[in-house]
């Protein structure tokens, strides 16, 4: 059920309201869901009925994406930062220490997490920070270019290019390897969360700099990436399992950036495997 919480979090100036938008279903142990950037909680709508057969599945939106508010002024959008707010949501919710599976970005924050030993498990599909300096200019520009994209277009432009399938290419083909796939209310609601991100511009620059170059140990870690992924391109797996050896590194065949949609009972059996 869609809902949101708000708390408190500290700020230069004291502490600020923070509200965090979320879905939640099913029963078991928790499993937090992070999405990527530009994106928001619906983007683990394709899984989220299988998982929630298993695990108390809660996808939340990121601060600034979504309908979660922007970080107050002040508040740095980094790995630090963004933790401690997601650190805070659970325990506002009663969780401790959740398994967590991310993508992209959401992906390097669940790393984080499970470096931090703040979680049970980490499934981390395509996550940032194992790039090359060219290839996060190519990840950043092609994000750029997709933003730009979104605010440019009319809105009514948007509903029609939903309705077909070339359209959905048009609009979302960038981070799923099989966007027709994806449903025409779903191509147009994550292109309108791109358009109106409050957080997009401020993430982006905080990540600019970063790589994730710690192991994670006595934390089970997954790793997987799209064969397909057009935006941070799978050889990166690899760089990610020198850095995590322990980690178990699983290849999605057909799968673009962000997988879910492409595949959802292989994207399913991986985050439950992984988190068990």
């Amino acid at each position: 059920m869609a809902a949101a919480i708000s708390f408190s979090v500290p700020t230069p100036h004291g502490d600020r309201p923070l509200t965090l938008g979320y879905e939640r279903a099913g029963a078991g142990e928790p499993l937090l869901l992070l999405h990527g950037i530009g994106h928001h909680w619906q983007a683990w709508e394709p899984v989220m009925g299988i998982l929630a057969a298993e695990r108390d599945v809660i996808a939340v939106d990121l601060p600034g994406f979504g309908t979660s508010s922007a970080l107050p002024d002040g508040v740095p959008y980094d790995l630090s930062t963004v933790n401690t707010v997601l650190g805070g949501f659970c325990r506002e919710l009663g969780v401790e220490r959740p398994h967590v599976a991310g993508n992209s970005l959401g992906g390097l924050l669940a790393l984080e997490l499970g470096r931090e030993k703040q979680v049970r498990s980490v499934t981390a599909l395509s996550p940032a920070g194992f790039w090359s300096e060219a290839e996060r200019v190519w990840a950043f520009g092609t994000l750029r270019a997709m933003r730009l994209g979104a605010r440019t277009l009319p809105d009514p432009l948007i509903g029609r290019l939903s309705r077909s399938v070339a359209g959905r290419a048009a609009l979302v083909s960038t981070i799923y390897a099989r966007p027709g796939l994806r449903s025409p209310e779903a191509a147009a609601a994550e292109t309108r969360a791109l358009r109106g991100a409050t957080g997009f511009a401020r993430t982006l620059a905080a990540g600019g700099n970063v790589l994730f170059t710690d192991d994670v140990p006595d934390v089970p870690v997954t790793i997987a990436w799209g064969t397909r992924d057009r935006l941070l391109l799978h050889r990166q797996g690899v760089r990610a399992k020198r850095v995590i050896p322990g980690a178990r590194l699983v290849r999605l065949p057909g799968c673009g950036h962000v997988p879910m949609n492409d595949d959802p009972a292989l994207v399913a059996r991986v985050l439950l495997d992984g988190s068990r």
